[in-house]
């Protein structure tokens, strides 16, 4: 019983140094992230070079088709413009956001359609394909699902170290850069000893303990206290 017990423990152990072996490869590994963030006016796009623990923004904004008559020439101008940032940028795999549940059924339609255009155009290319919920995207980003598209953009500006004069006007183009920062967070970057156990010590991680913050970052500090509060 002991030898079997002994043989089960090893072939754990041995799992179990594989599995961050693995990890380790894809955190040390080059990658370029597209993210997208499907819209039939607007469509949030950003791509990110990343290698280790350092991430470099190649491009982000919101590719505009609200002037163009009928949803199908939206839809075929944002297949051709994903086609062509494909060409020149080679991203290694597509992020996209995964549908959510609107009250308007035609509003969520058109999202779908929306939706499958960026598909379809990583597809054409052989780009993999990986979707992730808009509450896992938020939790990923500031650690509550619950938190604001503003509250989602000073989060990554900080981050990323995004110059104000560089920030987007339009959130479609930040909802897209936190969809490929959430993808470059699950190939496994190391953060010191795993997960965060509570909001404090998430805090202290995201540079969030300074009480002198002001602006959107006070207001995220105060909306994840509130958030610790609930629980």
């Amino acid at each position: 019983m002991k030898i079997v017990n002994n043989i089960k423990s090893s072939i754990n152990r041995k799992s179990s140094i594989v599995q961050s072996s693995i990890m380790i490869d894809s955190v040390r590994s080059e990658h370029i992230i597209l993210g997208v963030d499907p819209g039939t006016l607007f469509m949030g796009y950003a791509l990110l070079h990343t290698v280790g623990q350092q991430v470099e923004i190649l491009d982000f904004g919101a590719f505009d088709v609200h002037k163009l008559e009928g949803q199908y020439p939206r839809l075929q101008k944002e297949f051709f413009f994903l086609q062509d940032l494909i060409e020149k940028y080679q991203p290694s795999c597509l992020a996209i956001e995964t549908q959510f549940v609107d009250k308007n059924p035609q509003t969520m339609i058109k999202i779908v359609h929306a939706q499958g255009v960026a598909i379809a155009a990583a597809l054409s290319k052989d780009v993999p394909i990986y979707e992730y919920s808009p509450m896992k995207i938020k939790m990923a980003i500031t650690g509550n699902g619950h938190s604001t598209k503003q509250q989602v953009a000073a989060m990554l500006q900080r981050f990323l170290h995004i110059p104000d004069e560089q920030m987007p006007k339009k959130l479609d183009a930040t909802d897209a850069l936190a969809i490929a920062y959430c993808h470059y967070l699950q190939l496994g970057m190391p953060v010191s000893s795993g997960g965060a156990k509570d909001w404090t010590t998430f805090a202290k991680r995201k540079g969030l303990t300074d009480k002198n913050l002001t602006g959107p970052n006070a207001q995220l500090l105060a909306a994840l206290a509130t958030a610790k509060k609930k629980k």
